[in-house]
């Protein structure tokens, strides 16, 4: 059995003040999450990616489809108990501490004093969060606050979890942690569903990944088996190149595009047909030196946008 799963979930709301006309925000989305695995649902901004989740945790209604998590519907009380879920925007009680706050949260879930006190801290220690535990949570940044969002989320080690886009407003670090965290999640059978704009995000965590253009399911699957994600060719980055060895690599195909980056060096693109080691190492017989490199692949945003185009055309908009 699946961990969730949606048959055609769609949503509409009314926009307008004098003459509301329906303004379609999910249209008929249907996919399924397998129990364990780390689920990567990608879209730009306005994509239904928050309207999906808030959908799944019975926040808001659907206008037809269904879904269920764990082979429960969606809003059942035992489903409750054995989910997480972060907001986009997480806002809590800033009066209180984060211990305060996270202790409060597991009482409701019927926890004794002390096992309330074990979890607040061991969750606070795996987000990063150390002696600010004991300030008001108004005087946390944004990040920060973030990190006890996803701690609240796990409060009572959910089976299934929703983080919606869990790396905003994260710096490097704490961006490379939660990703640490979301792993760790997985290895004990967590099942974990994240919205992201993010690609890189998805490729470091996910199974699997859906991606929504105007809300509607554009394609699903294997990340690696996305064919506009595949590898079409090369970066190479080298310092110190002759201009005679790079005029000679141009002319005769073996790089498309030779772009100065700096101080004697410079991003060469190669096409997928031409082995990189076999340049490198003839400019490296010619004093060039090695810097990077990259597969070259079609960004996420690139993707987008032309989802995004192609959704425009067939709907007939402009």
């Amino acid at each position: 059995m699946d961990a969730i799963q949606t048959e055609a979930l769609t949503k509409h709301y009314s926009v307008g003040f004098w003459r509301p006309r329906p303004y379609l925000a999910l249209d008929g989305v249907t996919l399924s999450v397998g129990r364990g695995e780390v689920f990567g649902f990608l879209g730009p901004n306005g994509a239904g990616k928050t309207t999906t989740l808030k959908l799944l945790m019975q926040l808001i209604y659907p206008t037809s489809g269904v879904a269920r998590i764990l082979g429960l519907p969606v809003g059942s009380s035992e489903l409750k108990r054995r989910i997480g879920y972060l907001p986009e925007n997480p806002y809590f009680y800033d009066h209180l501490t984060a211990e305060e706050l996270l202790q409060y949260f597991a009482s409701l879930f019927g926890f004794a004093a002390a096992e309330r006190r074990q979890r607040a801290s061991r969750l606070l220690d795996e987000v990063g969060i150390g002696a600010e535990r004991r300030l008001q949570l108004r005087k946390f940044s944004k990040g920060m606050l973030q990190r006890v969002g996803i701690a609240q989320a796990l409060l009572n080690d959910p089976e299934v979890v929703f983080f919606d886009e869990p790396m905003s407003g994260l710096d490097p670090l704490g961006r490379r942690e939660i990703r640490q965290l979301i792993l760790r999640l997985r290895d004990r059978g967590c099942t974990v569903f994240f919205s992201s704009h993010v690609l890189s995000d998805a490729e470091a965590l996910c199974n699997r990944v859906a991606i929504v253009a105007r809300g509607r399911l554009v394609t699903s699957g294997p990340l690696a088996e996305i064919l506009a994600f595949k590898v079409h060719g090369w970066e190479l980055v080298m310092s110190h190149v002759p201009p005679q060895a790079l005029a000679c690599a141009l002319k005769d195909g073996r790089v498309t595009k030779a772009l100065p980056i700096g101080e004697d060096r410079y991003a060469l693109d190669l096409p997928l047909d031409t082995p990189p080691e076999r340049l490198m190492a003839d400019l490296s017989g010619v004093g060039a030196r090695l810097v990077s490199l990259n597969p070259l692949r079609e960004t996420l945003e690139d993707f987008f946008v032309r989802q995004v185009a192609a959704v425009k055309t067939d709907r007939g908009l402009k």
